[in-house]
């Protein structure tokens, strides 16, 4: 199993730009970087890696795992009723 941060030296991203994973917004431009971000995620072999990370550290910004901020605001909620479910 992957550490916290063993999966960053396989990720896809790791030699891309960072600015292509945090747009500024979510119109115009924004998502068209969005689409090319998702793109160098889908090719990923650590993309769970990654989203499990952001969800677990509330990363609220960028793109983390083929989700932008958004899509991943939703999926932790969801994520988070989860964990609670099987806590409780």
């Amino acid at each position: 199993m992957l550490t916290i941060t063993d999966w960053r030296e396989l990720a896809a991203c790791r030699d891309s730009d960072p600015s292509l994973f945090f747009p500024i917004g979510t119109t115009g431009p924004a998502v068209d970087q969005i689409e090319v971000a998702r793109a160098i995620c889908a090719q990923c072999s650590v993309r769970d890696e990654c989203l499990n990370y952001a969800l677990e550290t509330n990363q609220e910004a960028g793109v983390w795992g083929g989700y932008a901020e958004d899509d991943r605001r939703r999926l932790r909620k969801r994520w988070l009723a989860e964990r609670r479910r099987r806590a409780g």
